[in-house]
């Protein structure tokens, strides 16, 4: 059997070899080395996080990384991600990995790691991978996708007439560039949607710089196809005359995701949500059209039913894993 030996992530040299294993063991969702760069030199720095690559014949062929999760901290619950290329599966690599990057978090005192997996056929060695070391699927999240061309946008001209009508302006980011409030405004209106999407867990509160880097200023992100829902006049000392919002990202194979979409409370049930959504549809379809994907919580029945009315239809559930630590050798 051919060795292999684990190491540091060297950068920035490694982010092309590792872009290429993570593209091999994840199809689905490509990316690429500036990518990797670019969220590597957004991650927060006061948090812990730490890499491993595995080596074979001076070619990398796995990688992995672990650390806190800011999205959802505690000091003592990690996230980790790791892949290993198919061809260089079934060695004891993914097993040598994923064991060091757990003893590093479990010299720090951790007690839990989340990671994420799907049902899509070409992660089943990874959920076995997974299963088989104690981690148990502790969270289900829906996929969906839909490509404008398969909808009739005009269907939605009397739902867009009616939110004009109350009041409310749908600019993009792009539109709102200049104004010097926008990352501010923003970012208190994305903590306070976030306070009522089900997701099974207790949220932090990104910093402002760290949000900022890695929401408004992440490459992937269409900031003319992402709108805000504008109601001139308002004067809310966190989040100013802003009262929805609905981002859309774009990867670098080509098709779109929707990375939130949300409405203060006093003005849901007004279509504004659904409306944000169409903005960005008829603008990337304007644009020549595409795919958009989105992810929804099974509790969140309402913001399923709608993605159905637009025409969104499920493909696979990913699956947050979970390891209590104290429960494994």
């Amino acid at each position: 059997m051919t060795t292999f030996s684990l190491r540091e992530f060297r950068k920035p040299q490694d982010y092309a070899a590792v872009a290429d294993v993570l593209n091999a063991s994840n199809p689905s969702w490509p990316l690429t080395p500036e990518l990797l760069q670019t969220w590597d030199e957004s991650r927060d720095l006061a948090l812990f996080y730490t890499e491993v690559l595995a080596e074979q014949d001076g070619r990398v062929v796995a990688a992995g990384g672990i650390g806190h999760d800011d999205f959802a901290f505690e000091d003592w619950r990690y996230f980790g991600q790791m892949g290993v290329h198919p061809d260089y599966r079934g060695q004891g690599i993914g097993t040598a990995l994923h064991d060091e990057l757990l003893r590093r978090v479990r010299e720090r005192g951790a007690r839990e790691v989340r990671t994420m997996s799907s049902d899509e056929a070409t992660d089943a060695p990874g959920r076995a991978f997974l299963e088989k070391r104690g981690y148990v699927a502790a969270w289900e999240r829906y996929e969906s996708r839909l490509n404008t061309a398969d909808v009739d946008l005009a269907r939605f001209d009397d739902l867009m007439a009616s939110v004009a009508q109350d009041g409310i302006e749908l600019r993009s980011l792009n539109d709102l560039q200049d104004e010097p409030q926008r990352n501010r405004w923003l970012h208190e209106l994305d903590w306070e949607l976030f306070q009522d999407v089900p997701m099974g867990m207790t949220l932090t509160k990104r910093p402002l710089d760290a949000w900022v880097k890695q929401e408004l200023e992440d490459p992937t992100l269409a900031a003319g196809l992402s709108f805000v829902a504008v109601r001139p006049g308002r004067h809310d000392p966190l989040t100013g005359p802003y009262v929805g919002y609905s981002t859309l990202g774009r990867n670098p194979s080509g098709f779109y995701y929707i990375g939130m979409t949300g409405v203060k409370r006093g003005d849901r049930g007004k279509g504004i949500a659904k409306a944000l959504k169409v903005a960005a549809m008829r603008g990337l379809d304007a644009a020549g059209g595409g795919e958009i994907r989105t992810f929804n919580d099974p509790p969140n029945v309402a913001m399923i039913g709608m993605n159905e009315q637009l025409g969104f239809k499920r493909t696979s559930t990913r699956y947050r894993y979970e390891l209590k630590l104290e429960d494994t050798p």
